[in-house]
């Protein structure tokens, strides 16, 4: 019998955590809900409440590495955020690369005609979406090469 997948996915912003799940299968990955962050303390809480209710065993947050590969400002204040939430949670991250995720996410929502220049939550959950959804296929990928 197959291990139930449970993660979430964060698309972490300075103004907004874009969140998403998977079901337990690991197929799919679905935007949950965006936090507008306003407190650590609130934004800890909100999360608290979404792990305990889908018995979540691993973060997966996306990394904005520049275009030329590397690092910059905001994916090590998004490392910052996941050094202090790991401990905080008492769950592993892990990092998936989520360069034009954002792009990715506004071409998704248009071309479902749910699209809206107001509505940045929106794409912030669906850009958590697919940092989930290319964690999830990457899994299956070497899990298939195993067997």
């Amino acid at each position: 019998m197959k291990e139930k997948i449970s993660a979430l996915g964060l698309d972490v912003g300075k103004k907004r955590v874009g969140v998403a799940g998977c079901d337990g299968t690991g197929l799919i990955a679905t935007g949950i809900t965006t936090i507008n962050r306003s407190s650590w303390v609130e934004d800890i809480r909100q999360l608290q409440e979404i792990i305990k209710e889908r018995e979540v065993t691993i973060l997966v947050i996306g990394l904005p590495y520049s275009m030329s590969g590397e690092l910059g400002f905001q994916a090590r204040q998004v490392q910052k955020f996941a050094a202090k939430i790991s401990p905080a949670l008492g769950l592993p991250i892990e990092y998936v690369d989520e360069r034009l995720t954002s792009h990715e996410a506004t071409n998704q929502l248009k071309s479902q005609k749910r699209f809206s220049t107001y509505d940045k939550g929106l794409i912030d959950r669906q850009a958590a979406a697919i940092i989930l959804q290319r964690w999830l296929d990457e899994k299956r990928q070497l899990r298939d090469q195993r067997i």
